[in-house]
């Protein structure tokens, strides 16, 4: 007898597994690019830092992270999350899927995504992919069977908010210059206490990578901060989107419905990576606003209701 417990197994092994095959791509593609570049070693023949260097150290390896990170994002949503691509729409429901996103994509100006359903009880869709015209829109079997169609319509039309938008790439671009100057200053950081507090002359010694952990750590957490400022921002938009491309009441109800499934308990399946991306990110009031990628459901309603 198969062993229920293996499904989560298996799930678990491949996160890991792509999350590590996705490091090897990010430092294959950034050791190449740096020797294109001709950047081996970011300090001068004195033991100094040479800023352009280092700026360019940074920035390949910031950059390489977030943008390998989008390209492989439907590859990685399809395998993590367990999404079955609409080829063929087997029943009615499948068949209305498709052509209402069809619809809200030419309404958009979009070309239409990829079409999918994942296997998870909790009501939950999300938008992916590295560009607006090769994209991919996923919706959950707990929301198709329990919302209304006009609901699930405005949920799919606010993930469709978000290809058109943009916000995916965008995304990805500012999460590579946080990365960046993260990687900058907190080896500036650890430079100066290697030199300048611990005195040591000859290259970059423990201080430095002890200093220059701590240093990056702590920039990183304050850092999020600007990335999860814009995914708020991005989801009152795509909010926005929703309510324009299907119907403002529509969408009110379907985050009123998302709001109860979240004060009720229900647990989100998506690997934290796929959070941002979701209709409703898991949010929690303990996790403090500031490092939460989505707003409140109750203070997105309420803009809805103002008309914002």
């Amino acid at each position: 007898m198969d062993n229920p417990i293996d499904p989560c197994r298996r799930i678990i092994v491949l996160r890991i597994g792509l999350f590590l095959l996705t490091n090897i791509a990010v430092i294959a593609v950034a050791s190449i690019v740096l020797s294109i570049f001709g950047v081996g070693n970011y300090l001068d023949a004195s033991g100094g830092l040479n800023l352009q260097s280092l700026l360019i150290f940074c920035a390949v390896f910031g950059f390489s992270g977030s943008l390998i990170s989008l390209l492989l994002s439907k590859f990685i949503a399809k395998k993590t999350m367990g999404v079955q691509i609409i080829e063929r729409p087997r029943n009615a429901d499948e068949q209305w899927l498709v052509s209402m996103v069809e619809e809200l994509s030419q309404k958009a100006g979009i070309k239409t995504p990829e079409i999918g359903i994942f296997p998870a009880q909790e009501a939950n869709a999300f938008a992916t992919g590295w560009n607006r015209n090769a994209a991919l829109v996923a919706v959950s079997l707990g929301m198709l069977q329990r919302f209304e169609r006009d609901e699930v319509r405005a949920v799919m039309a606010h993930e469709i908010g978000h290809v058109a938008n943009g916000d995916m790439i965008t995304l990805s671009l500012i999460q590579g210059v946080v990365n960046t100057f993260v990687m900058f200053f907190s080896r500036i950081i650890g430079h100066i206490v290697d030199r300048v507090i611990l005195k040591n002359e000859n290259g970059h010694g423990i201080g430095f990578m002890i200093t220059t952990f701590i240093a990056q750590m702590v920039l990183g957490i304050l850092a999020s901060m600007i990335v999860m400022a814009f995914s708020r921002y991005r989801e009152f938009r795509a909010d926005h989107a929703g309510a324009t491309l299907a119907d403002r009441g529509s969408m009110i109800r379907a985050l009123q419905r998302l709001q109860a499934e979240v004060n009720a308990g229900v647990e989100s399946p998506m690997p934290d990576g796929m959070k941002a991306f979701g209709i409703s990110g898991g949010f929690k009031q303990t996790m403090g606003k500031l490092f939460s990628s989505h707003p409140p459901l109750d203070v997105r309603i309420e803009a809805l209701k103002r008309g914002l």
